[in-house]
């Protein structure tokens, strides 16, 4: 098992920028897949970006795509979800999420969540 903690979050205008942060316990960081997931109020919780653990392959949800950036530094068990030309439409609890292996961008695929950092996106 492996324990999450986000931070990051607050508020920004449209347009704006803001970096989150997910520090990971344990000593297998580097062997999880890591995923960002959000929700909106009255939404579901939905994928938005996802990061193998070696770092080779990223995948983002087509809302994101161009905008948000998912990293890792395995050293730090930390990743990382930079997210630019932010919009109203990307308010929500932003959740980070991992899985020992594969995890593909169903939120069933992960073992481990986050407590949820808050974004909101003044207009």
């Amino acid at each position: 098992q492996v324990q999450l903690v986000e931070s990051g979050g607050g508020l920004v205008q449209a347009g704006g920028s803001l970096r989150l942060s997910c520090a990971a316990s344990g000593r297998t960081f580097s062997t999880y897949t890591m995923a960002w997931f959000r929700q909106a109020p009255g939404k579901e919780r939905e994928f938005v970006a996802r990061i193998t653990w070696s770092a080779i392959s990223t995948y983002y949800a087509d809302s994101v795509k161009g905008r948000f950036t998912i990293s890792r530094d395995n050293a730090k068990n930390t990743v990382y979800l930079q997210m630019n030309s932010l919009s109203p439409e990307d308010t929500a609890v932003y959740y980070c999420a991992a899985v020992i292996g594969v995890g593909y961008s169903r939120f069933q695929d992960y073992t481990n969540w986050g407590q949820g950092t808050q974004v909101t996106v003044s207009s």
